[in-house]
């Protein structure tokens, strides 16, 4: 895949910009992190060379300077909200991020449970973390924010919630999710500090939008397409503009909410030390954009992805498809179309040759290998196996499975489970490669270049079932799928 990004350059950049902040205040930063920490592949995926990790990786060259808040809004912990990408609970998550902390050197300093009302659930889950030997702390709803700045900045507002104590120079607050009360917890953190007499600053960390390329250019588009749900969108920073004569790119909801901000660091320190959403930010990714015309051609492809993420998901929920239209919008901003990526044309035209359910996977050296349903395979068990063949240079007649294998998960399916459909699922497919490589050196070579495929796209001419397509994209691999079931089907769970 050609690299766009200087992923080196960037965590290099970036631990810098973030140690010059922490010494602008006085030795004391809460920077509020947006965004996926451990696992960001949107980021991955539209900056070719961009680690999933790599923000955690730039965090990791500050770990001896750092604690990690998590912030959990207690109205999510009540109706048990859920992490999309992952399928847990938001409090779930909070101790899988606790885990991935500590397994990576990190202080975990504390836990903060914000828009607390004695909601049952969220008292449930601070007795768990207190018997896990975590700390928590309680922040409060307040009467009239955002916008009754001296009610929310004195002892009645910022002055009732717990002030978290914390002992490192930079205080990373994080969450599992958007609306958790990050920014809120860093002011009144500011609030308590100034308080006990402790000098501190706050900073924003967020990867999109791109302040430093243009408004139009794809990777920012690709943000407002992943963020669709969310109604965000790019705009000019007017605050910067005037301030500093200098065009950059933020998103609506920090620019309406800044001159609210403003006032509150105004009120908290006296003067606020920024003039613009953008000067909150510590984001240096533009920076470390090395080839534009590759991470053009990457973002691309990432607002066609969401495209079909959109309309597949209104299709399974029968709802109209009004986030697929509004990225169809972003689609004809950025001169592009549904078939910009090579995959599908290939798996619609194999579709129609065959009258069967079919897909399609472009390898990264330009070839697309298609694949169809037929009486042993569904269709994205064949293109996975047809993939791994092509990308290990065995012939496609080539039969790599084994009966010996197959016969006990057929057996296992129709008789103990009672299977309707007979064709193997792609977990199956490879279980039966796996088994037959014990005595097949084709099937050991086919297994060994499974990982080659990671970062490919692939395109089904139907709505794959969940458990099918949460394996693909496990292994790395793009998936789209036209927004139709599978002809003669209603139940796709």
């Amino acid at each position: 895949m050609r690299q766009g990004f200087d992923n080196e350059k960037y965590i290099e950049l970036q631990a810098a910009h973030i140690r010059e902040r922490i010494n602008q205040f006085g030795g004391k930063l809460y920077l509020e992190f947006g965004g996926k920490l451990f696992d960001d592949y949107h980021a991955a995926r539209v900056l070719p060379g961009f680690e999933p990790d790599t923000k955690l990786r730039m965090l990791q060259a500050l770990a001896d300077e750092a604690e990690i808040v998590i912030a959990i809004n207690a109205n999510d912990i009540e109706r048990n909200k859920i992490r999309g990408d992952l399928g847990i609970t938001y409090d779930e998550d909070v101790l899988r991020l606790v885990d991935a902390f500590n397994d990576r050197g990190f202080f975990v300093g504390s836990i903060v449970i914000t828009q607390y009302r004695n909601q049952p659930n969220a008292d449930q889950f601070r007795e768990r973390l207190n018997a896990l030997g975590l700390r928590t702390y309680l922040h409060y709803p307040i009467a009239g924010y955002p916008y009754d700045i001296d009610h929310i900045v004195s002892d009645e507002g910022y002055g009732k919630n717990d002030f978290i104590e914390t002992s490192r120079p930079l205080v990373v607050v994080t969450a599992p999710g958007p609306g958790s009360g990050k920014m809120a917890t860093c002011l009144s953190q500011l609030f308590n500090e100034h308080r006990h007499g402790i000098t501190a600053g706050y900073a924003k960390f967020e990867t999109f939008p791109i302040w430093n390329i243009p408004l139009d250019h794809p990777v920012n588009i690709a943000y407002e397409a992943a963020t669709v749900d969310l109604d965000d969108v790019n705009a000019i920073d007017p605050f910067h503009l005037e301030a500093y004569g200098q065009t950059t790119v933020n998103y609506n909801r920090d620019i309406e909410i800044f001159p609210v901000l403003k006032a509150m660091l105004d009120s908290i320190q006296g003067e606020s030390p920024y003039q613009s959403p953008t000067d909150m930010g510590v984001n240096m990714a533009g920076k470390a954009i090395v080839d534009d015309e590759a991470v053009r051609a990457a973002a691309n492809r990432e607002i066609v992805r969401r495209y079909f993420k959109a309309a597949e998901a209104a299709r399974r929920m029968g709802t109209e498809a009004v986030d697929a239209a509004k990225v169809k919008l972003l689609m004809k901003k950025a001169h592009i179309d549904t078939d910009l990526i090579p995959s599908r044309a290939a798996a619609l035209t194999r579709a129609a040759e065959t009258g069967r359910a079919a897909g399609a996977i472009e390898l990264h050296d330009g070839r697309v290998i298609t694949g169809k349903s037929s009486e042993l395979l569904g269709a994205a068990a064949s293109v996975l196996i047809n993939a791994m063949k092509a990308q290990a240079g065995i012939a496609d007649e080539t039969w790599v499975i084994s009966n010996r294998a197959l016969e006990p998960i057929c057996s296992l399916r129709e008789n103990q489970l009672n299977q309707r459909t007979p064709q193997l699922h792609p977990l199956e497919m490879l279980i039966a490669l796996s088994t037959s490589s014990i005595d097949s050196p084709d099937a050991e070579k086919a297994i060994s270049h499974l990982k080659e495929l990671r970062g490919c796209d692939a395109h089904f001419s139907f709505i794959l079932h969940e458990e099918d397509e949460q394996l693909l994209r496990t292994l790395g691999i793009n998936v789209c799928c036209e927004p139709q079931f599978e002809q003669g089907r209603y139940y796709h769970a």
